[in-house]
Order: structure tokens, then C-alpha cells, then sequence
């Protein structure tokens, strides 16, 4: 699934060149969106990939230095039975991911169902 946005676009190529790791992290997680929410948008803000169904923003990637970071708009009314989501934030929460088996472990498919 090519990004439709340019500068997602390059900022995918630009991680492929620098951290493989995190590429494929971001392509898988990329995947879980898309399968999600068919119709989703999404483009270059704050840094970071964000995601958007009928300009309503609900998400986004960001990557760090040693994780990328899932970031939930509105993660303070999500369901999570088992603490996985971090911050204090008024409204948003964020999973912190390290490694690919962090998607799986840390549900990340789970979060991204609740997002809108």
C-alpha cells in the first residue's frame, strides 16, 4: 500500500534508509490502519504520520530515537483491560513501540479498532 501523500512517502523512504527496523515497524502498523479504516487519509504532521477518517483525526505514528509511538487522540476513552496505554494527558493516550513483537504484544490492532 503506497502512501497516496508525498511526504509520507518520503518520510517512509527516509526510515527505510536510516532505521530498517523501524520502517517495517511502521509498514505493519501502517497496514493495521489501512485494514481498519479502508478510507482513512493520512499525511505529514507534528512530525509524524497522521491518520484521519472524514477530517476527523484520530491517530497517528511518530517515530523516536529507540521506539515509535502510537498516539491516540481521544485514547482516554478506550477500552484497555490490560494498562497498556501510556500518558496522562486530558485526552490522548499512546503505546510505545520498540520492536515488532511489540504490535502483537501490545495490542496495537485492538487500540486502532477503537480509535474513532
Amino acid at each position: 500500500m503506497n502512501p497516496k501523500d508525498e511526504k509520507v512517502a518520503k518520510f517512509l523512504e527516509e526510515t527505510s534508509l536510516m532505521n530498517p527496523d523501524q520502517y517495517d515497524m511502521l509498514l505493519e502498523m501502517r497496514t493495521l490502519v489501512f485494514e481498519a479504516y479502508p478510507d482513512v487519509a493520512e499525511r505529514m504532521m507534528y512530525g509524524g504520520i497522521m491518520f484521519s477518517v472524514n477530517s476527523e483525526d484520530f491517530g497517528g505514528l511518530f517515530t523516536r530515537k529507540k521506539h515509535i509511538s502510537f498516539e491516540f487522540g481521544n485514547g482516554v476513552a478506550m477500552k484497555d483491560p490490560n494498562g497498556r496505554l501510556e500518558g496522562t494527558g486530558q485526552h490522548r493516550r499512546h503505546l510505545k513501540i520498540k520492536s515488532k513483537a511489540d504490535i502483537k504484544g501490545k495490542e496495537v490492532a485492538f487500540f486502532v479498532k477503537q480509535a474513532l
